[in-house]
């Protein structure tokens, strides 16, 4: 461990739904809601409350707006296992839960695929203004056939999705920068609201878009919001690095780990942004035991309630593609379709071992590959800061086994060690989201 380490960055993972990366979540005997708590806006804001309380730099949500029947062609697998279905809008849960809390950030994905850049620039720079600057919008692009047809739409080539992409975001950034910071007079007694010489239109046509402008929205205390991303494609990858506060990335081997993030920031350097300006927090899924029997224990009572019928049907959402079409008892590594090409470093157990379909599909319904990080709360610490050391990362997207429990005993035991070591903070000293990310 370095003299001086780096303090790590933390976002925990929601979606609002049943189940998140775990499709165990709402079977796992310590999960303490019911019925439909889990669509209710207090669990939230216990949540909310419960990380800020440990630090965190921000709550995320995913997103999806489908219910998927790619595997076998029928709703039935994703309904019967909970795949990520329900999944209720989270970004109206912000404003709840930015009433409940004072610091920590507030973050949802928002598909650019089926919207308007100026409803999304209005939507965000109101959300911004609600939650004093702590808002993140996850900027994605749909590329899932379900969500298309849901919106009466074709689903895109990869290159059309990010070109469209990259003109959405920057018509909201002419949104955003449409009123001038001393744009707003309110002088009463001249009875002058706004300066008109300082609000402008952006007359925009593009590819894509067209919009006249201004955005009928004051500017935020972050100028919209913090943006995040997940880019995995070359595209993906150079759209983020342009763009994005911080990014969400998967990459469960930490040799790997190190790789991508070397591979953003060298990107990220190349659009003329400074080290540090795009934090990469990588997805890990904590399973704490009093010790490291009890913590193995639990790791294989929660992986044991996922049915390979669920990760297949999560999968095959994933990949866009119906995995029962293939067979699912051969090694993954040696099937040459295309789809599954993504997989393919994933498809190993520790040991070096290759897994077949359906084992690697098992173990996406159990964290969506998230590396599981089993042990003590000591170990748990000691691995975070190992993978930190070896990646030079930011820090770590927490994915939880329940709710809200797992998240509450990793903020009461896991949560001081990283303090009492200098990897975390112990308080707030930025304003807005974007301020939490940029420090180092």
């Amino acid at each position: 461990m370095s003299d001086t380490p780096n303090k790590m960055h933390l976002a925990q993972f929601l979606v609002h739904g049943p189940t998140h990366h775990s499709l165990a979540m709402w079977r796992h005997p310590d999960t303490t809601v019911s019925g439909l708590d889990w669509a209710r806006p207090a669990l939230y804001q216990e949540i909310a409350r419960t990380c800020e309380r440990g630090c965190f730099d921000m709550v995320f949500f995913a997103d999806l707006n489908y219910i998927a029947d790619t595997f076998t062609g029928s709703l039935g697998p994703a309904l019967r296992n909970a795949t990520q279905a329900p999944e209720h809008d989270p970004v109206p849960l912000l404003s709840w839960m930015g009433a409940a809390t004072d610091h920590i950030g507030l973050a949802s994905t928002f598909s650019v695929s089926h919207h308007h850049p100026f409803y999304a620039a209005r939507l965000w720079a109101t959300l911004d203004h609600l939650t004093g600057g702590r808002a993140g919008w996850n900027v994605v692009s749909s590329l899932n056939a379900n969500q298309a047809a849901n919106h009466g739409e074709e689903r895109q080539d990869t290159d059309t999705r990010y070109d469209r992409a990259e003109e959405f975001i920057g018509v909201c950034n002419k949104l955003w920068a449409s009123w001038d910071e001393d744009a707003l007079v309110m002088d009463r007694a001249a009875g002058v609201f706004a300066d008109p010489d300082k609000v402008r239109r952006i007359e925009h046509s593009g590819r894509f878009f067209r919009s006249r402008g201004p955005l009928n929205v004051v500017p935020s205390p972050q100028r919209g919001p913090a943006i995040l991303q997940a880019g995995v494609s070359s595209k993906g990858r150079d759209f983020a690095a342009r763009h994005a506060d911080a990014i969400f990335a998967i990459q469960p081997v930490a040799e790997h780990a190190k790789a991508y993030r070397d591979d953003i920031q060298d990107r990220a350097r190349a659009f003329g942004r400074g080290n540090g300006a795009c934090k990469v927090l990588f997805g890990m899924q904590p399973i704490l035991g009093d010790t490291e029997d009890d913590a193995k224990q639990r790791q294989q009572a929660h992986n044991d309630l996922v049915h390979a019928e669920g990760g297949l049907a999560l999968l095959s959402a994933h990949l866009d593609f119906d995995l029962s079409s293939l067979d699912l008892d051969q090694p993954l590594v040696d099937c040459d379709e295309p789809k599954l090409d993504r997989m393919r470093s994933r498809a190993v157990r520790d040991d070096g071992t290759p897994m077949t379909i359906r084992e690697v599909a098992r173990r996406h319904g159990e964290s969506v590959t998230l590396p599981q990080f089993v042990g003590t709360p000591e170990q748990v610490a000691d691995r975070m800061c190992a993978f930190q050391d070896a990646v030079g990362g930011d820090g770590f997207m927490l994915s939880a086994i329940s709710l809200p429990t797992a998240i509450t005993r990793f903020v009461d035991e896991v949560v001081p060690l990283l303090q009492d070591r200098g990897r975390l903070r112990r308080s707030y000293e930025a304003d807005t989201l974007r301020g939490l990310l940029a420090a180092d």
